[in-house]
């Protein structure tokens, strides 16, 4: 059975909606990581910049941990 991803897979999401999203959660201190491999690795949200027509969110984390 072949399943079709959901168009925000790829497509991605607003900044409305990760703030709508966001805001769903009952505890507004939990923090925020980024994961690129669903879920196995994560990390800190080091910096969040506008780069041509979008919002990257950076993470530091490995650049700081392979200076080491």
């Amino acid at each position: 059975m072949d399943q079709k991803e959901p168009a925000w897979v790829f497509k991605g999401k607003t900044i409305r909606n990760l703030i709508e999203e966001l805001q769903s959660f009952d505890n507004q201190e939990l923090e925020v990581r980024i994961s690129v491999d669903a879920g196995d690795s994560h990390h800190a949200i080091s910096m969040l910049r506008k780069q041509r027509e979008y919002c990257v969110l950076t993470s530091f984390v490995d650049f700081y941990e392979k200076k080491k």
